[in-house]
């Protein structure tokens, strides 16, 4: 699903203007992703936890040149599911 087909479901079930719907998806996306860079953390019961994530710095090679590389190390974003939907899969 995309954003704009989640803008066009919400619209559709609450019958509210896509404009509003959209401010309301892009606001609530734009608190969760403070919330992870703030608190490293945002959870949201019976959907999951999404987390701050350490990558350690690892071996790789240049896909180009196939000349070996070293990846270095970064943080990411990780997602687990709550049990709720974890069962509904």
């Amino acid at each position: 699903m995309t954003k704009a087909e989640l803008i066009e479901a919400i619209a559709r079930s609450t019958r509210q203007p896509k404009k509003q719907v959209a401010a309301t998806v892009e606001l609530a996306f734009d608190q969760i992703a403070r919330s992870i860079r703030k608190e490293k953390r945002f959870w949201m019961p019976g959907f999951g936890t999404f987390t701050v994530r350490r990558r350690r710095a690892r071996p790789g090679f240049n896909p180009r040149t196939n000349a070996p590389m070293t990846i270095p190390a970064a943080r990411t974003v990780g997602f687990r599911p709550a049990p709720p939907l974890r069962k509904g899969l």
